[in-house]
């Protein structure tokens, strides 16, 4: 499994709670691109509508600058795919109890472009501030076996 993009914000502003692997729709250039490393998850979102999952506000920069349609859209939604009763469970923990639905990573699976989904609660300025410091005194306690 090959790591495509990143979401590195992600594992500091919020708690994860629980993992999910879901397929992506995708068309023949963003596939390229993603493969390429020009794919962001910086500030994308998963939203529900009619009972399906929409990965939102994903960048993925053109495939070929010069050669691309007049309508392409770096953000466009693009659409999710689980199994029925995973996308209920997603929905009823969303729902429920006030978590968010975040991507962690785009990443290769079997020749397949995947994206792990994080169930995530965010975290408060002083659980950020805790985490710092423990972070922190691992360093340090590290830094001192070393030596």
């Amino acid at each position: 499994m090959t790591t495509l993009a990143e979401n590195k914000r992600a594992g500091f502003d919020y708690e994860i709670l629980e993992k999910m692997e879901a397929g992506i729709v995708l068309n023949g250039q963003e596939t390229k691109s993603i493969r390429a490393g020009q794919a962001s998850l910086g500030g994308a979102f998963v939203t529900v509508k009619n009972n399906e999952l929409w990965l939102t506000n994903m960048n993925v920069a053109p495939w070929q600058p010069k050669n691309i349609s007049h309508n392409y859209d770096e953000a466009r939604p693009r659409k999710l795919l689980m199994h029925k009763n995973e996308i209920a469970s997603l929905i009823g923990k969303i729902k429920t109890r006030g978590l968010t639905a975040l991507p962690l990573r785009l990443y290769t699976h079997h020749g397949k472009i995947k994206v792990e989904i994080g169930v995530v609660k965010y975290r408060k300025k002083h659980d950020k501030r805790e985490l710092i410091k423990k972070r922190d005194a691992q360093r340090d306690i590290a830094r001192t076996l070393a030596e």
